[in-house]
């Protein structure tokens, strides 16, 4: 791979601030002189013929003892850094002017830890960058490991045509936060300006594949060498490219020309992520039900014809509980409607499995909600804040979906989080059964039936999360050929219908065993933390 940053320490400089010092040795000593700034920038042009350089490099930049560059700020507010840049950016222009070809001289001063007294760190290179006064940022580049915490990587400029991400500060352009894949490889962003999409590449090609995620607006980089990390999950890194505020969104790789498409490695069109608050380009409105609905039972719906008798073969058949209910999502509760409980904050994880779990290390995926109803994303990299709809993918092949409410459910919840393994148990027709807190019957769906999902003043709550909205006895269901019938158990519990895609119906009112609301088959109940799909 062709070296884009040139990365050198020079030793033994008496005084730091000084342009001569670090441009070039005196004296004509060439065997004996320490190569200086002037000798590398001469050793590495930016282009040549033959061995002639054509072009040189035209920004750089210096690293000095942290200490210094503080002593600097403290006693001249920082006249000698800037001393430094305007001399040595002089001295580029005077020595390498004929090699410029108009390119603006820029140098740019910083401080480091890890430089000893004496030592300056100097970078430049066909992927270093120095932006001018005042240029705007043209996309920010940002990486994650799960696709629910991303951390901010570099902004790019509109005149910056390539920036390295990698594992090493001195040999990339920007450190990738949580870089998987060790030494090994780096990622190449070409710019081409602002009438092209931005390219993606991955060096060395044959060791990595990339690959454009529609759903997520990232691009997914994996290692093709099997690599995994510590938890066993392959090793991946995902990068998203966002367009600056006003920067114009270049199509979508499927709306580039196949010429264009053929010529890429790989797809470079962007789409500006959609902000949380947005509903995903995926999904479709849906007509708008009546306000005031009541829910009354509803007619039968006709059974289907019998098969004709020539249908019939040798086959044996066994009697099969076809009614089953199913735990589809979980719909996140807004916490302040719960302070006199003492509840700070609820917590709910997914293990690998992405099967609601207690918060910890065996989670991949959590979500915690506070007090005062800020939501957050929480993996092993860390927290952030999200909102409905977003969607998530923690492993490869896996998708978590967090669905915006409807209005009419908005003043208890935030959120409903689609569970991609939804539980189920089966139900015995033409009997009625309880479901709430005391009630064994889907005991087993109740998944956050336990202290350990809720925090309250003074460490863990002492009661199961459940408390928070579901009734003892919340509500009871029949199952039957037309449907589930449902009664109203608590005068107190608060029921919603949702249909198959999740998305609201009704909030059932009064509702007897006389006179019961009837659930079709595949529709949703949210009770508590519960959305439950009725199955026939």
């Amino acid at each position: 791979m062709p070296v884009y940053v040139q990365h050198e320490t020079l030793a033994r400089i008496n005084d730091v601030f000084s342009p001569e010092a670090i441009w070039q040795a005196p004296g004509l000593a060439l065997f004996s002189r320490r190569p200086l700034l002037r000798d590398l920038l001469e050793r590495a042009p930016r282009e040549q013929r033959g061995r002639a350089a054509t072009r040189c490099f035209s920004h750089v930049t210096l690293a000095l003892p942290q200490e210094e560059v503080d002593d600097d700020r403290h006693l001249t507010r920082g006249a000698r850094v800037r001393d430094l840049a305007e001399g040595l950016a002089a001295l580029h222009q005077k020595d390498f002017g004929d090699l410029l070809k108009g390119d603006e001289v820029r140098y740019h001063v910083v401080g480091a830890e890890a430089l000893a007294p004496g030592e300056v760190e100097v970078r430049f290179g066909h992927a270093v960058y120095l932006p001018a006064p005042g240029e705007k940022v043209q996309y920010t580049v940002s990486v994650s490991r799960d696709s629910a915490v991303w951390k901010t990587v570099c902004p790019i400029y509109p005149n910056q045509r390539l920036t390295l991400i990698g594992h090493d500060e001195h040999e990339a352009t920007h450190v990738a936060p949580g870089w998987p894949f060790g030494a090994d490889g780096a990622i190449l962003l070409i710019n081409d300006g602002p009438e092209s999409p931005l390219e993606i590449q991955v060096r060395p090609k044959d060791a990595f594949e990339c690959s454009w995620e529609q759903a997520g607006g990232y691009y997914a980089i994996r290692s093709r060498r099997g690599g995994v990390d510590a938890t066993g999950a392959p090793l991946r890194l995902l990068l998203r490219v966002t367009p600056a505020p006003g920067a114009r969104s270049v199509p979508a790789p499927s709306a580039q020309p196949a010429a264009q498409r053929a010529a890429a490695p790989i797809p470079a069109p962007l789409r500006t992520p959609a902000a949380p608050s947005a509903r995903p380009a995926v999904w479709k409105p849906r007509q708008a039900l009546a306000a005031d609905m009541t829910a009354v039972p509803l007619a039968a719906q006709p059974s289907p014809a019998p098969m004709p008798a020539t249908a019939e073969a040798d086959a044996t058949y066994a009697p099969v509980a076809r009614q089953r209910v199913a735990l589809a999502a979980l719909a996140l509760p807004r916490l302040s409607r719960y302070r006199e409980t003492g509840a700070q904050a609820l917590e709910i994880g997914l293990n690998r499995a992405l099967t609601p779990s207690a918060p910890g290390h065996e989670a991949v995926l959590g979500f915690a909600i506070d007090d005062a109803d800020t939501m957050h994303a929480v993996t092993s990299a860390g927290r952030e804040p999200v909102a409905a709809p977003s969607s998530f993918s923690p492993l490869d092949g896996a998708r978590v979906d967090l669905l915006a409410v409807a209005p009419e459910m908005a003043e208890r919840y935030l959120a409903l989080l689609r569970l991609p393994q939804a539980p189920a148990l089966p139900v015995a027709p033409g009997a009625r059964f309880l479901f709430g807190r005391s009630a064994p019957m889907l005991a087993a769906l109740r998944v956050l039936d336990s202290p350990r999902f809720l925090r309250a003043a003074g460490g863990v709550a002492p009661s199961s999360a459940d408390r928070l909205g579901l009734s003892r006895n919340a509500f009871s269901f029949e199952a039957g050929p037309d449907g589930y019938r449902i009664a109203r158990a608590s005068a107190t519990q608060a029921l919603y219908h949702l249909d198959e895609q999740l998305g609201f119906v009704a909030a059932i009112g009064e509702a007897t065993p006389e006179q019961p609301y009837l659930l079709p088959p595949g529709h949703h109940l949210v009770a508590g933390h519960y959305v439950l799909r009725f199955d026939a």
